[in-house]
């Protein structure tokens, strides 16, 4: 407290607390406003207790996945092992970008396909980043290849999405029935995506120069912590892939490795601040608020916006629907809610769907879980992402993405 001029007492804020309010990002804002609105909506009872506490059992895997995985992957990138893999994908290319740009969009579409979106976005999103500080070419390029391949390029598989997962049940598809079904679709989605990228990010007057230098091949400042962080990471990659582990284990498993080498090697670099705050504050305020307007009437909204037309013009309103409630709500728990709303025997339709919630969520930054953890990594790596043109460019590539792989699936 502080005294006026006039003798009363007037309160003085915390100088510390000022600094901290003036670094919030727009995205902080973001998670600590749908968080207090989430509770907000308990507390007024527009969510009952039970569905709410329902809503948090199941995020409780996620968060601790997201703790866990972003945590391995800092620590990861600070092994220089991103980097190791960055300097042989440029050293691939030659000096070319075009070639470049091939690679990476090779090397995007495959790790989505084979693994999932949100290993993508965090264990592929640093070594583009890597690469872009390791050959001096712009950050931005690639990691917009990252984060639109981590949603396009995921439709082929079951693996690929935990929609395509929740799809694949209620279609009766095995992985080879699915892939068969959807690859035409796919290939369409990733190359709308590639004629985006280069036209907005790639192309000679965004990236600024015709051709870079390969790097020299890295040699690690500390080789053991270098192995054993990119063992740790090869064995995440390995359980999710082949054996039938939660997702959460697998990442708490090689996240205790990395942390118990790195305490052994460099203690220093262990912080608090390695936690993505923003992110535990942000899914659980953004599941309440889906859960609340869920229960209010989204079900009913979405059966009259999707309709029962089973043929190409309710395919189309189906994948409509899906990309567009994606990015004002977020696409996993808009799938949960358009699926019931889908007709049973609509099969295409559910398939339509899945391409809206999957191909779609590209204009803002909460339409899915991948493009939130893909903003945590660049922010780690101080790349500016600028929203406004994040937003503008992906609603280009949204609406032509998802209507051409709709139309690919209706045509076959």
């Amino acid at each position: 407290m502080a005294r006026s001029a006039t003798g009363l007492l007037l309160p003085v804020c915390d100088p510390s607390a000022v600094r901290i309010i003036k670094r919030l990002h727009p995205l902080d804002w973001l998670a600590l406003g749908l968080l207090l609105t989430g509770l907000v909506c308990v507390a007024s009872g527009l969510l009952p207790a039970r569905p709410a506490g329902d809503a948090m059992t199941r995020i409780g895997p996620l968060l601790v996945f997201l703790a866990t995985v972003i945590v391995m992957a800092e620590l990861t990138g600070k092994a220089e092992v991103f980097d190791a893999v960055a300097s042989w994908v440029a050293r691939a290319g030659k000096g070319n970008y075009v070639l470049l740009f091939g690679l990476c969009v090779l090397f995007a579409s495959v790790t989505t396909i084979t693994l999932n979106l949100d290993t993508t976005a965090v264990l592929l999103t640093p070594v583009m980043l890597a690469l872009a500080t390791r050959v001096g070419i712009a950050a931005v390029p690639l990691a917009m290849t990252t984060v639109w391949l981590s949603n396009t390029a995921s439709l082929l598989l079951p693996v690929s999405n935990l929609t395509n997962l929740l799809a694949a049940d209620r279609v009766a598809l095995t992985p080879a029935g699915m892939a068969a079904t959807m690859w035409a679709p796919q290939l369409v989605a990733i190359a709308v995506t590639m004629v985006c990228l280069w036209g907005f990010y790639w192309r000679r007057g965004r990236r600024g120069a015709d051709a870079y230098i390969p790097p020299e091949p890295l040699r690690p400042a500390d080789p053991v912590l270098f192995r054993v962080c990119a063992i740790a990471c090869a064995g995440f990659l390995l359980a999710i892939l082949v054996a039938d582990v939660p997702l959460w284990s697998a990442s708490l498993t090689a996240a205790l490795v990395v942390v118990v080498v790195f305490a052994f090697r460099r203690r220093d670099d262990l912080r608090f601040s390695l936690i993505p705050w923003r992110l535990l504050v942000l899914v659980p305020g953004m599941f309440l608020v889906v859960e609340t307007v869920n229960h209010n009437g989204l079900h009913g909204l979405l059966t009259a916006a999707i309709g029962p037309d089973g043929g190409v013009l309710g395919m189309l309103r189906s994948a409509g629907v899906g990309a567009g409630l994606s990015n004002v709500l977020n696409n996993l728990p808009v799938y949960l809610a358009g699926e019931s709303a889908v007709p049973a025997g609509n099969k295409d339709q559910l398939l339509a769907l899945l391409i809206g919630t999957n191909v779609g969520p590209l204009v803002t930054p909460w339409a899915s879980l991948a493009t939130l953890l893909w903003f945590e990594r660049c922010r780690w790596h101080g790349t500016s992402i600028p929203l406004g043109r994040f937003m503008g460019t992906g609603l280009v590539l949204s609406v032509t993405a998802t209507l051409a792989a709709t139309a690919q699936l209706a045509a076959f």
